[in-house]
């Protein structure tokens, strides 16, 4: 008698014939655990900057295309717009807030845990070590604890490690099917993620091209073939954007901001490119001139103490797993080695360019090491377990990888002893049993013991190496939950007092939801629910907006603004961004996220005075407006100052 398939749906809750009972519920439990860890509370956890131009974007489909900050599209974020015009259209929808706008966030972020159990499972097949393996590597990849913090924002981090993770997994499928298509289509994926952070989806290409030049089962002249249509595809999927841009007439679309010379070009190369490997003042772009807010760039900056707590957990273990992955090749077992090059180069690649890049480096770009982390875990976890069943001459990995994992975990707890000072001793603890545990059920010791006794004794030392891998992570990955967060630098865990963590400097407003932008908020006599400047707690007391705009201030430009596009030019984002949010009204940002940049000179501030559409200007800000101070020479030249606000000029007195 022939048995009947099951339907598609009971397939999708119980898996396929022949997997193990326990597989699909477990994927779907960790997938509903990172759903709860990425969407919990989410209010007030946005960077304005780019909630300002998700705003923007429902107001107008020309800010929406070209990722401009304000409605009145003079000019864009330092970013392409990929992962804004995804924020975009879930706030036209639903309308603009904060779970409207993050919720695709969090939708993304847990897409690219399933995505990774995905590719982990299927480089095994369809095995019991396999569904292990994607267990294992979907439980880290959803307790990486910068993970959690970036999935929980605004940034388009999280648009991007889906869509790097997605072309790993066609990459690895074109291998397994020895088939172009899932090739060209993992090209693709990077070419959307270079349009949503530029050059950095980039990094896992030299992986990519390593792994299907040695592993690919085709004869070299055809790999390199496919691999040159995957190029070709890629620069199509990544340069369109930006072609259309730079060909548009200037004076008719925004600034790129970012940039020196108004072109997406200048920023993919300057500041968002070499910019962020060599420092800005040496690539030529604007900018900080190379501020790193995740310490200084060296071979130890991913464990020092603001990095480690955030993805350095299991880089040990990594480096052991993969260690152990290259002397199982040479001694010729058998290896899946498309996966471990691929995962493998991914890490190493991000490792290197994160560690010594002397631009502006933040904590949460390391969310891009995530996935290779926790496929590098997973899979180096059930390899080495299957290695230690079976010879004794490799019993060794096992204990080592969880040795030097724990005592790691151990002395990043003891960096902030004053925080959960009990849990460095109980990961301490655990591995000790679990090394113990270990090395008792080896080929070493387990002769002397009965299977039994074996048996239970290897139980506990999983159990305890979990413990020991994890708890660490675990209790840095839950910490943002309904905390104090700095939206332009999230990180999780305790503050180190230096920057970042959930009482790290900046964050949302005491009130925590996020301005819905309604125009008539002042008109009504009702406050905006303005925020502090970073590194400004309680600036709202002092009758402050993001920037340091006083509330009368915008108040009186509301009220006065007229039948002018642009509410008010200010000096940078920070200010136009906070008013924006409040008011719902286009304002300018003469000097772009930095205050440096080039965008306004004083014949496009003359044109937009004398044409109506711009009032009143409020220079200062970072590096004044636009960094130039010919701008506020003619501004206190030929405008008039407003009594009772300030720094505020009106230029059409």
């Amino acid at each position: 008698m022939t048995a009947v398939a099951a339907p598609a749906r009971v397939r999708a809750l119980t898996g396929a014939a022949g997997d193990p009972r326990w597989s699909r519920p477990a994927m779907w439990t960790v997938l509903a655990a990172a759903f709860a860890l990425y969407a919990w509370a989410l209010s007030g956890n946005a960077n304005e900057y780019y909630a300002a131009a998700v705003l923007s974007g429902t107001r107008s489909w020309k800010a929406f295309f070209f990722g401009a900050i304000d409605a009145g599209s003079f000019i864009t974020v330092d970013k392409p717009p990929l992962a804004l015009w995804v924020m975009g259209l879930s706030a036209r929808i639903f309308g603009h807030g904060t779970y409207s706008m993050l919720m695709p966030q969090v939708l993304a972020g847990v897409g690219a845990v399933g995505a990774v159990y995905s590719a982990v499972r299927r480089s095994f097949g369809r095995t019991r070590q396999g569904h292990v393996a994607a267990l294992v590597a979907a439980v880290v990849m959803t307790l990486t604890p910068i993970t959690v913090a970036i999935n929980r924002d605004n940034n388009p981090d999280t648009v991007l490690v889906l869509l790097l993770v997605l072309a790993a997994w066609f990459c690895l499928e074109s291998l397994r099917t020895a088939r172009l298509r899932p090739l060209l289509l993992a090209a693709l994926f990077v070419g959307l993620g270079f349009n949503a952070k530029m050059l950095q989806a980039y990094l896992v290409v030299p992986a990519f091209g390593v792994a299907y030049l040695a592993c690919a089962r085709h004869g070299l002249a055809r790999r390199v073939g496919h691999l040159l249509a995957a190029g070709a595809v890629m620069v199509v999927s990544s340069a369109w954007w930006m072609v259309v841009v730079d060909l548009w007439p200037a004076d008719s679309r925004p600034y790129v901001g970012g940039s020196t010379d108004n072109t997406v070009r200048d920023l993919v190369i300057g500041y968002n490119g070499l910019g962020r490997i060599f420092g800005q003042d040496r690539a030529g772009g604007g900018g900080f001139g190379g501020a790193n807010f995740g310490g200084q760039a060296g071979a130890g900056r991913l464990f020092n103490d603001v990095m480690a707590g955030q993805i350095s957990w299991l880089l040990p273990f990594c480096a052991v797993a993969l260690a152990f992955a290259v002397l199982l090749r040479v001694r010729g077992r058998p290896l899946d080695g498309a996966a471990w090059l691929l995962w493998g180069g991914w890490l190493v690649v991000h490792h290197a360019v994160f560690s010594f890049s002397s631009g502006t480096f933040h904590p949460y770009y390391t969310t891009a090491m995530a996935p290779a982390v926790a496929a590098l875990t997973g899979t180096g976890a059930t390899v080495m377990w299957r290695e230690y069943r079976r010879s004794r001459g490799w019993a060794w990995a096992l204990p080592v990888a969880v040795a030097v994992t724990g005592g790691w975990a151990f002395a990043v707890l003891r960096r902030t002893p004053e925080w959960l000072p009990w849990l460095a001793w109980v990961v301490l603890g655990a591995t000790a049993v679990a090394v113990a545990g270990l090395v008792a059920g080896s080929g070493w010791v387990a002769g002397r013991m009965t299977g039994r006794v074996v048996g239970r004794v290897s139980v506990v030392a999983l159990a305890a190496a979990l413990v020991a891998g994890l708890a660490g992570p675990a209790a840095y990955a839950v910490s943002p939950l309904g905390a104090r967060v700095n939206g332009t630098n999230p990180t999780a865990g305790p503050s180190t007092g230096r920057t970042g963590g959930p009482g790290g400097f900046g964050g949302p407003p005491p009130g925590g939801e996020l301005p819905t932008g309604r125009p008539d908020a002042l008109q009504d006599g009702e406050p905006p629910q303005d925020r502090p400047p970073a590194g400004q707690p309680g600036a709202r007391d002092r009758g402050l907006t993001g920037g340091g705009v006083a509330d009368s201030t915008v108040k009186y430009l509301v009220a006065n603004q007229g039948r002018a596009t642009w509410l008010v030019a200010v000096g940078s984002a920070q200010q136009a961004s906070s008013i924006i949010l409040s008011t719902g009204r286009p304002v300018i940002a003469m000097g772009g996220f930095t205050g440096s940049d080039p965008a306004m000179t004083v014949p496009r501030l003359r044109e937009l005075v004398s044409s109506g559409r711009l009032r009143y200007v409020l220079p200062g800000g970072r590096g004044g407006p636009g960094g130039d101070t010919e701008v506020t020479a003619w501004v206190t030249a030929n405008c008039a100052a407003v009594d009772g606000h300030t720094g505020l000029y009106d230029c059409a007195h």
